[in-house]
């Protein structure tokens, strides 16, 4: 009888062993889930969010200064156009580029404030594509009728042509938000592109 007694103390402390084990073990994976996966995926997601604002290699701080004075351009161009077209596609088209794109530009101009990037190129050897040149600006500011809604069409899609060319500039980006932001520009300025050259054939 003494064995069995000791036997079935035995087995009451292994069960209580056993209980605390698995209570410990138990703590201890919630604290894992509680404050360690999760806390590893918030600082996951913290460090995404870093790279998708404040962590900028050189070519995609190079592509947001070029890009800024490249849009403002696009956007100057679209007030003018509202300003003097009579044609209501037209002026409807450039109202939508003069908004977004004006959109973009605070966009871009936070991206580099986050990296601790100026604005200023300091590259002006590299070519900002499908800019219009003073010549050009002047010949559009002197337009007017059809003949300012051909040359207005014309040098947009140029404008566009240039842009969606330079961002080549971040095709291998590895911030992930620039490099949306590339794609939304191919796809935004290719459409408007298409729309552009409808009016040109509508214009005859």
């Amino acid at each position: 009888m003494a064995q069995i007694n000791i036997d079935k103390k035995t087995g009451i402390f292994s069960v209580i062993i056993l209980a605390l084990v698995v209570t410990i073990a138990a703590m201890a994976f919630g604290s894992d889930r509680h404050d360690g996966l999760p806390g590893m995926h918030r600082d996951g997601m913290h460090q995404n969010d870093e790279s998708s604002s404040s962590k900028l290699n050189g070519a995609e701080v190079m592509f947001l200064q070029m890009m800024i004075p490249h849009h403002q351009q696009a956007i100057d161009i679209s007030e003018l156009a509202i300003a003097t077209s009579k044609d209501a596609e037209l002026v409807a088209l450039a109202t939508v580029i003069r908004d977004g794109q004006a959109g973009e530009i605070v966009q871009m101009k936070n991206w580099l404030a986050q990296a601790g990037a100026g604005t200023d190129m300091g590259h002006m050897g590299h070519d900002m594509g499908g800019m219009l040149t003073d010549a050009q600006l002047s010949a559009l500011k002197a337009s007017q009728g059809s003949a300012f809604d051909r040359l207005w069409l014309e040098g947009m899609t140029n404008h566009h042509d240039g842009a969606i060319h330079m961002t080549m500039m971040i095709s291998d980006a590895q911030n992930l938000a620039i490099k949306q932001f590339g794609q939304k520009i191919i796809e935004v300025q290719s459409a408007q592109n298409a729309q552009m050259k409808t009016m040109l054939s509508r214009l005859g």
